[in-house]
């Protein structure tokens, strides 16, 4: 639904520098954002583009301090949407099992191809009448009787802080849903940094990323350090990776316990069965001759040793496979470690909407990844703001862009999916920013009753659905918590002393959205954290995910 450009024939100087483009302010943000066209054309897109790869290559020694090639590749989004975009994670201490895997994965990603006609070699342009649909790779019959379907318990959750730094101490337990873990995580941020000049058209500061990073990491661990998690229905032993993965994952699912201290000659002894006491009688772990510690090297970080002890931890329960941030936007996704090599075929892809229709004030990014044999899609956001009626419009327009312009380049990999609705469990969240068609004086009276249903029914974002304008297919829970914006920061109190022409109307600018079966929405609400104007939001979802029963295999090949 972008609306099309009011001009065709925009082509930017060189001289022109990104700044000047900002027309006005948007009393909403701390920064200069430009009021750009929601829509533009396919020549003004190709203009700008060469423009901006002309910049970066003229760039030499002589300018290079006033035009970084950095910069200006931000200004423009410069390989955003290309489905090229970098991220950062934990590193995988499984690495060499988990490409061996992944080369097992490729052989039945070529049985299947072969199995349906398409040939293991059958890539590109090859494929150019073979249906988008038709490429995803499902099984063929022979092989279909040995997929099985469980379940995953998948936490999304949303947050515009207003680009607060947190203190190292803030509690996000409710938040996080932490009294009973899931297995995925997927954390959204909006305005992670304040959106002013110098982070919008700079190099981003990733200062805040890392204090929400510990705090998030931090929160996850010491949970199921202290209590042993209860994620979903989902047995990961039952379910080896692929066909050569036959291992069990049940050591797995105790890695994030501490191990006691060990205390060296005085405190130790043993028993007559071979294990190990600490003084007073508590037993911990059997004796082995390859291990004299007694305990499984795989799950353990290095040993730190401080006089005449030493300590032994596992690693951490839960790991970061996802990190990403473009401007204020920010994504991380973190996963049980005995579920992360069961994840695979990550790309990210990022999409700018804002300043001049690419800079990423505003816009998203995306994750594709596969979990066993399912692919899924999970997009965060940051749209339009403001209550003006050409607003709304925007927003629409913004969620079309983001559609269209996000793409994951899969590797040569024909049965990847290239773009959101490829995908088949799609989750979007974030500030999408919708309003309220309401008087500031009629909403705070329906809050006051707690009349939700009389809120939603003037709700934008359910309007432009309904009607649709926007999200068509997509779905949201129940919406039985209050607006989650706009409220005074470190207060419990919406903001209402603005003089009239800058308050702003409470709403529901923080959703969460999904669309594709096999997925089924268990709780959504917000929380009661007061740092920011906003509060978070989050849903859990349980999502079926398919993986191939070795048993099964292994009963077959024996009959």
């Amino acid at each position: 639904m972008a609306s099309s450009s009011s001009s065709s024939s925009y082509s930017p100087s060189s001289s022109e520098a990104a700044p000047l483009f900002l027309a006005r302010q948007d009393q909403e943000d701390e920064a200069a954002m430009a009021a750009a066209p929601s829509g533009r054309s396919q020549q003004q897109q190709e203009v700008m583009r060469s423009w901006a790869e002309t910049m970066l290559c003229c760039c030499g020694a002589d300018c290079g301090r006033l035009w970084r090639r950095v910069v200006l590749r931000k200004w423009l989004n410069v390989g955003a949407g290309s489905g090229d975009s970098d991220f950062s994670a934990d590193e995988d201490d499984d690495e060499h099992d988990h490409q061996e895997k992944c080369c097992c994965e490729h052989n039945l990603y070529d049985e299947d191809r072969r199995l349906r006609g398409l040939g293991a070699g059958t890539i590109g342009i090859q494929m150019k009448d073979v249906p988008y649909a038709d490429r995803i790779c499902k099984p063929a019959t022979p092989l279909a009787q040995y997929i099985d379907a469980t379940e995953l318990r998948i936490f999304v959750g949303t947050w515009n802080v207003g680009g607060r730094v947190p203190p190292t101490d803030l509690d996000i337990q409710e938040w996080l849903a932490m009294e009973e873990p899931a297995d995925i995580y997927v954390v959204g941020f909006q305005e992670i940094v304040p959106l002013n000049a110098g982070n919008i058209f700079g190099a981003e500061d990733d200062h805040p990323v890392a204090v929400w990073e510990n705090i998030i990491r931090e929160t996850l661990n010491k949970k199921c350090h202290s209590e042993s998690p209860s994620p979903s229905k989902f047995n990961p032993s039952e379910y080896p990776v692929m066909e050569d993965d036959l291992l069990s994952e049940a050591d797995n699912e105790s890695e994030g316990e501490l191990h006691p201290l060990i205390e060296q000659d005085n405190n130790l002894a043993t028993n007559d069965t071979g294990v190990h006491l600490l003084q007073g009688g508590a037993s911990f772990t059997s004796l082995t001759h390859d291990n004299p510690n007694g305990f499984p090297e795989d799950d353990l970080d290095h040993d730190v040793s401080t006089d005449h002890r030493v300590v032994k931890r596992k690693r951490p329960y839960f790991v970061r496979i996802i990190s990403k941030q473009m401007v204020g936007i920010y994504l991380s996704i973190w996963v049980r470690r005995g579920l992360r090599k069961h994840i695979r075929n990550l790309r990210v892809s990022t999409v700018g909407v804002g300043a001049m229709g690419y800079i990423g004030n505003k816009g998203s990014i995306s994750v594709s990844m596969s979990i066993y044999r399912t692919p899924f899609c999970f997009v965060c956001c940051h749209l339009t703001s403001g209550e003006k009626d050409g607003n709304l419009i925007k927003r629409n327009a913004d969620v079309e862009e983001i559609l269209r312009r996000t793409v994951f380049n899969p590797d040569h990999r024909v049965c990847m999916p290239k773009g959101i609705h490829d995908h088949e469990r799609i989750i979007w969240f974030g500030d999408l920013n919708y309003r309220l068609n309401l008087s500031f004086e009629r909403t705070h009276e329906l809050i006051s009753r707690e009349d939700w249903d009389g809120l939603f029914e003037n709700d934008q974002l359910r309007s432009e659905l309904m009607k649709g304008r926007t999200f068509d297919g997509w779905i949201e829970g129940v919406i039985s918590f209050p607006p989650t914006y706009k409220y005074e920061f470190n207060s419990e109190k919406y903001a209402s002393h603005e003089p009239k022409s800058a308050r702003r109307t409470p709403a529901w600018c923080d959703r969460i959205l999904s669309q594709g079966k096999g997925i089924r929405l268990a709780s959504y609400k917000m929380a009661e954290l007061n740092l920011s104007d906003h509060r978070p939001v989050s849903a859990i979802y349980v999502a079926e995910v398919e993986v191939l029963a070795q048993k099964k295999l292994q009963e077959a090949n024996i009959h």
